[in-house]
């Protein structure tokens, strides 16, 4: 067991980075007030961004401060002649609601594109391809914890990030197998550190992004990421729905941007080995 401490190091240092970056981080928000459409934001120079801090989507590493979406909201805002201030958030509620009072321009982080969240917001075109999956660790083939299909799943705790979009999917999935399938949603923490709580026996499942997932197996390989949870879809950033210009020219760059170079060796960097 000791051997596997080094590989734990990273989630367990990670979560308490991510803790004090929620906490301590100099986000230098505007003062809360309504949505702006790209006219205001132009206007003022800066794009306020959201977006989660995992080993994906934004981190820090010594003095570098990295990640796919980072990289993406970064070069739109150079693109555009921008300022770009991204406030990690951990919460999917709390990205939601900073869209709401105007705290935030744009969500920079994957969102499904499911006919619910295209209630509440306006998503842009798609980012990536991803799916959820269950994480859990390898058992043997008898183990009562060993979840093999969708099946299994009936009168077990799934435990997810709290307001995560992949909740509404368990409760459909809860109906489409005709059983109960619980749901413990974790405030404090991101995916990463629900994969590493799975990892340590902490909990026996969570629920997460299958791209945070597959990094996570590189340095814990006691862990199994192969039941699916949804069905590959379509993941885009959101942005309010009294922001219709800045999602056109959200859209209109991105069209553009996904036929470059720069584009193939951000998506390589962070996905190349998926």
């Amino acid at each position: 067991m000791n051997l596997l401490r080094p590989k734990y190091l990273k989630y367990v240092v990670l979560g308490l980075i991510s803790a004090l970056v929620v906490t301590c981080w100099p986000r230098k928000e505007k003062p809360k007030g309504h949505p702006r459409d790209y006219a205001e934001i132009k206007e003022s120079g800066i794009l306020h961004a959201a977006t989660e801090y995992n080993s994906i989507s934004f981190y820090v590493d010594g003095d570098t401060v990295s990640g796919f979406h980072y990289e993406l909201i970064e070069a739109f805002a150079r693109d555009k002649g921008l300022q770009v201030q991204v406030s990690p958030v951990m919460s999917f509620n709390q990205r939601l609601e900073g869209l709401a009072n105007g705290t935030y321009d744009v969500v920079a982080y994957g969102i499904p594109a499911t006919s619910e969240l295209k209630d509440s917001l306006l998503l842009t075109s798609p980012i990536i391809l991803s799916k959820q999956v269950l994480v859990q660790r390898k058992v043997g083939e008898n183990d009562s914890l060993a979840i093999r299909s969708q099946l299994d799943l009936a009168g077990k705790t799934l435990n997810v990030v709290k307001g995560s979009p992949s909740i509404l999917r368990i409760r459909n999935l809860s109906n489409e197998i005709g059983d109960t399938i619980y749901v413990n949603e974790i405030e404090k923490y991101g995916s990463e550190q629900l994969i590493a709580m799975v990892a340590h026996g902490d909990i026996d499942y969570a629920v997460c992004d299958e791209g945070i997932a597959r990094m996570a197996v590189d340095s814990l390989p006691q862990l199994d990421i192969n039941t699916a949870i949804s069905f590959t879809q379509f993941y885009s950033w959101g942005v309010s729905k009294q922001s219709p210009a800045l999602l056109d020219s959200l859209n209109t760059w991105l069209s553009d941007f996904r036929k470059k170079g720069e584009y193939q060796s951000v998506y390589r960097k962070y996905y190349g080995k998926q």
